[in-house]
């Protein structure tokens, strides 16, 4: 086959893949976690995912949705199983993104489990604003955890001591002591701590899930002295940036108190609205609503299990799962599967 004929055919291809796509109406999505080595991970997410772990590796994240261009999530279900969260954004993004479709370049949200098996290092996120901090097609970080799983070694950092000045982070740097400034506190199941961009934070020997802005930039301030097994060298760290992008105000940050919206057959918590997610937790035997009307909505259980049902379709949704409500979908009624905990994510209007 020449070249030409080659090209010809495969842009034929691409074409007749498109068309098709845009035909498919959009249905509930489910994807494949994407695993990630990190030195301060563990192996405890092969309890909670049905993915097989990587051997041997300590696996500290596993992203569950991801419109990464490195890292993008493949549907698992359904007939655009193969295809890319990436892909259903570019070419039915009116279906996925509803009322929203034309507010955003990409899905604005990344979700992820965490394994910290050890601490993280002490880190910053930059803010939208932060401009000069954020490679071009990026934002700021905005992210939230909720508590899964928690060692007897479990600490989260977040926010300084107050009274804490830059002097005091550069001191404290050269004597290795950063940790003395930092505000902490033991978790507990089911806490969930919102982390705005700007807040000095890590956290360590517990398994959370994590919602964030859809962002890679981290700012390393301090990685505990530590090596890398696998380089036999330190992580870098990014001193000057993290300074600069901490935000010295957001002190003694604590786990979120929850709003409870308790109805008759489910309790219902709001555990975060912020501009850049909304979260609630639900909690419940018997069939509640989930989703949105003309909205994207995602939904990951924590606990138990449970079937949503729509267009007289059925989706599972277990423990460790994700699952993508295009805003197409609209509401649906879910049945639990004796006792079902989810959590429930929204983007709000900006």
């Amino acid at each position: 086959m020449t070249n030409d004929i080659f090209r010809q055919t495969f842009r034929h291809c691409f074409v007749l893949l498109m068309v098709i796509m845009e035909q498919i109406a959009l249905y509930p999505l489910k994807f494949e976690p994407i695993y990630q080595y990190r030195i301060w991970g563990g192996r405890r997410l092969g309890n909670l995912l049905l993915k097989p772990l990587p051997a041997n590796d300590p696996v500290g994240e596993a992203w569950i949705l991801s419109d990464r261009d490195d890292h993008p999530s493949k549907i698992t279900n359904g007939k655009l199983k193969g295809q890319t969260i990436s892909d259903i954004f570019n070419h039915s993004y009116e279906q996925l993104m509803g009322k929203q479709s034309a507010k955003f370049e990409r899905f604005p949200l990344l979700l992820k489990f965490l394994d910290c098996q050890q601490v993280l290092s002490v880190q910053v996120h930059p803010s939208d604003q932060q401009k000069e901090f954020i490679p071009k097609g990026d934002s700021g970080k905005t992210e939230s955890w909720v508590v899964l799983e928690t060692g007897k070694d479990s600490v989260i950092y977040a926010g300084l001591k107050p009274g804490t000045t830059e002097e005091k982070i550069r001191a404290s740097l050269e004597k290795h002591t950063v940790a003395d400034n930092l505000a902490h506190f033991k978790p507990k199941l089911g806490d969930c701590v919102l982390i705005k961009a700007g807040a000095v934070h890590t956290l360590g020997d517990v398994v959370v899930f994590e919602v964030q802005e859809n962002s890679d930039v981290t700012f390393r301030l301090y990685d505990w002295d530590r090596v890398d097994k696998k380089t036999g060298k330190p992580r870098d760290l990014q001193v000057e940036e993290a300074i600069a992008c901490i935000d010295f105000t957001k002190t003694n940050i604590t786990p979120v108190d929850p709003v409870m919206e308790t109805g008759n057959q489910v309790i219902a918590e709001l555990l975060v609205d912020d501009v850049h997610f909304k979260m609630r937790r639900l909690i419940a035997k018997a069939p509640f609503a989930v989703g949105t009307d003309g909205k994207p909505c995602i939904l990951v259980c924590t606990e138990g299990e449970g079937e949503l049902v729509t267009h007289n379709d059925f989706y599972s949704l277990k423990r460790g799962e994700v699952m993508l409500l295009p805003a197409i979908v609209g509401v649906c009624p879910f049945a639990a599967k004796d006792k079902v905990t989810v959590l429930e994510i929204t983007i709000p209007d900006r």
